[in-house]
């Protein structure tokens, strides 16, 4: 009966369909502060590490929170741990729109950090994995997931366009605005934290204690890693990037058909391209993560990561390489993320899921610190970026390795 049930369990349900377009303006305001590094860091004569700091503070925030969000939810219910959620983001963000100072920002990157740790990826694929069928939750999973690549479409570009006609500190107000709009949704984000009771006896700590003893939830935790500071790296510093190093827009070209004319349009563009590709990457790595090893799949994808990035640091930065390599990178960008918490359900059940993914998720949040840091560091150093992508390229190829020792049977199984 159970399995005839399940055989009818419909893929798209409004949990999944509500938790996507939270993701979605949570991921779209998270993917646009790329964008204001040149604004923010002009105004106020900054040296780039400046804000680069911010943004690597608010990383930093992300990847504590992530756990302590997932406890609460399990504790108290879904909806209210998202609810508390976008409202420390709004604060944050307000709050930073009156800042003045590097250390103000920093500060306050800490708010906004916890803000999307209890709105984004990491709370709400929770929820959709356990809503979700064994049947169709490694493509639930890909298909919330690709839900922060629709953001990450027009979130750049809209910060791109509204700050063209008012001040950065506007669009920070406007930002706190649409993520407590989308909480309009949280109904339908059903709270069966507690309904999931009957998947386990044991508490919490047991089931911690167990994974932090398995050398496969190590691996994990360290494989993550790279996917942080790969990403954050990118989405921070790759619009300032492009603007200091791609050669002129050619009048009569393509781009320039599209109404790209200027490098700092290109910069915005190609976080929205990634984003684009991304849709159709995650969705692929859901779809496969059903029929293949995750493990498996996780290292191929670290190592084709690593071969675009070397290609792209070793030929020349035009509008095409630029083009191209957001395409290619975009199609890898989160397919980590379905795969990756797919495993951590797969190996240590759905009782604890936010919790264990999100200590998993604290590592990604350590990568993405050092990335958007030492991005800004190297560059007040050296001029360029060049040295922290070779950084990346090593740490992706480490993550390539790293998982393939990882035990995918059910811990349970392992030990009765």
């Amino acid at each position: 009966m159970d399995a005839e049930m399940e055989k009818h369990t419909p893929l798209v349900t409004p949990v999944l369909v509500a938790g996507c377009f939270i993701i979605l303006i949570s991921f779209a305001i998270r993917a646009s502060f790329g964008v204001f590094q040149i604004p923010i860091a002009e105004e106020f004569g900054w040296m780039r590490a400046d804000f680069s700091l911010a943004i690597a503070i608010q990383n930093l925030a992300w990847g504590f929170g992530q756990p302590i969000f997932g406890a609460l939810a399990e504790r108290f219910g879904d909806r209210r741990a998202i609810f508390l959620g976008a409202i420390v983001y709004a604060a944050g963000l307000l709050l930073s729109s009156l800042a003045v100072t590097p250390a103000q920002h920093q500060w306050l990157e800490i708010l906004v950090g916890f803000g999307i740790a209890g709105t984004g990826m990491g709370l709400i694929i929770a929820v959709v994995g356990r809503a979700a069928s064994d049947e169709h939750r490694s493509m639930a999973l890909a298909i919330a997931t690709a839900a922060g690549s629709g953001g990450q479409i027009f979130g750049p570009p809209l910060a791109e366009w509204m700050l063209g006609f008012m001040p950065w500190q506007t669009v920070f107000v406007a930002f706190a605005a649409a993520i407590l709009a989308v909480m309009v949704l949280l109904p339908f984000l059903r709270s069966d934290t507690d309904g999931t009771s009957a998947m386990t006896d044991e508490s919490m700590g047991e089931i911690l204690r167990a994974a932090l003893r398995d050398p496969s939830y190590t691996l994990i935790f360290l494989g993550f890693f790279s996917c942080g500071y790969q990403l954050s790296f990118v989405t921070a510093h790759f619009p300032a990037f492009v603007t200091e190093m791609c050669g002129p827009i050619q009048t009569g070209g393509l781009l320039d058909g599209l109404g790209i004319r200027t490098t700092s349009a290109l910069g915005a563009v190609a976080i929205s391209l990634i984003g684009l590709a991304n849709i159709g990457g995650t969705l692929l790595a859901g779809w496969l993560g059903k029929h293949y090893s995750k493990k498996y799949l996780l290292a191929t994808i670290y190592a084709l990561r690593t071969l675009v990035a070397a290609a792209f640091i070793m030929t020349p930065i035009t509008p095409a390489t630029v083009v191209l390599f957001s395409l290619a990178m975009g199609s890898l960008w989160l397919a980590t993320i379905p795969l990756t918490s797919g495993l951590v359900a797969q190996i240590y059940g759905l009782r604890y899921m936010g919790t264990l993914y999100g200590i998993v998720f604290f590592s990604h949040q350590l990568g993405s610190f050092v990335g958007v840091w030492l991005g800004g560091r190297l560059y007040d150093i050296t001029g360029d970026y060049t040295m922290v992508w070779w950084v990346g390229v090593g740490v992706g190829a480490f993550s390539a390795l790293v998982h393939l020792p990882v035990n995918e049977r059910p811990l349970g199984a392992r030990l009765a």
